[in-house]
Parts: structure tokens; sequence; C-alpha cells
């Protein structure tokens, strides 16, 4: 008994003199298992609801020290859906979201902290050639493997943003200026 319990301090001792044992993981964001979907008020009668299809991201998690976790991602807005190809397009002109001139929707974390639901996030969100500093909690975290030899994680954010925030204010009377988003991602572990 003696014997297995000073083995048991011993691997205490030990994990605690070795901090690289909870390394930081780095995941790319799996596009097939992410989603971001948004919606937006039509005359205050209905909801319109829409997607961005193309998206790339990556994040990193160090379980002992939240401030070096970081995330990014970033979005095509040509790829956006609304399921109405004349409504789709109208959103891609220089109207709205004017993709040929920004291409790109981007966020990149600035600071990361851990909260009972996973972690509370700040960071840098461009949207038609606009920056604006956002914050919002990422649920989640669980950990899961597959198919075998794949780690995955994965968290979830809600969200609400004002298109005017970021210059995109035609059609106010029409169209509500908060913009309800909902972000969920899915990450694979790169190898070490």
């Amino acid at each position: 008994m003696r014997r297995s319990v000073v083995r048991f301090a011993v691997a205490l001792f030990l994990a605690g003199s070795f901090p690289s044992l909870s390394r930081a993981q780095t995941y790319e964001v799996d596009a097939m298992h992410t989603s971001v979907h948004f919606r937006v008020s039509h005359l205050g009668l209905s909801w319109t609801f829409g997607r961005f299809n193309d998206l790339s991201g990556a994040f990193r998690i160090d379980p002992a020290d939240a401030g070096k976790c970081a995330f990014q991602m970033t979005i095509k807005t040509e790829s956006i859906d609304t399921g109405n190809t004349k409504r789709d397009d109208h959103l891609r002109s220089p109207d709205f979201f004017n993709v040929k001139q920004f291409p790109l929707l981007s966020f990149k974390s600035t600071a990361v902290e851990a909260v009972k639901e996973g972690y509370a996030v700040t960071g840098d969100l461009t949207l038609h050639g606009t920056t604006k500093a956002v914050k919002f909690v990422l649920a989640g975290g669980r950990k899961a493997e597959f198919p075998k030899g794949i780690r995955r994680t994965g968290y979830t954010t809600e969200l609400v943003l004002k298109r005017s925030d970021f210059e995109m204010d035609k059609m106010k009377d029409a169209i509500g200026d908060d913009v309800h988003i909902t972000i969920s991602f899915e990450g694979i572990e790169k190898a070490r």
C-alpha cells in the first residue's frame, strides 16, 4: 500500500514538473462540420435566414492557459446563400456586401479568457472594409476521435451585430439593422 502511495505522489510531482504535458493543440476548421448562419428581420414581419457556404479557419487551444488560445476564421462573402438567387445577387451587390471590392469577411482573436461555458473571446471582425472589435462566448470544447486517429473538438456561439456599424446601411426601413448570427465549428487537430 505504501509503495502505491509513493508511486502516486511521484506521478503527481512529475506531472507538475513538465508543463509541456499540457501543450497547446492546434486545429484546422473542418468546413464540412462548420456552419455560419444568420437571420435578419424583414419589415418587422418575418425573418430572412441565410448562411455562408465557403469558409476556412484555424484555432489553438491551450488547456493550461486560456490567454494562449487563439481563433481565426475567413469567409468568402460571395458564398452568401439565402435560398433565393435574386436576393443573393442583390446581397452580393454594392448595396450590401459588395463582394467584388470586399471578397472576404474575417475574424481574428485578440484576447481569450476561460469562462464556465468555454471561452470569452475578443477579436477584430473585418466586414465590408470596416474592422470592429467584437466579443462573444464560445461554448463547448468536448473532444472526440472520429474516425479513429482523427481528434476533434468544437464550439458554438451566438451574437448580434449591427450591419450599420460596418457601413451596410441600405434599406434600413425594410431590413433590420440587427443581424443575429449563429456559428458552430468543428476542428481537426493538426499533427504535432
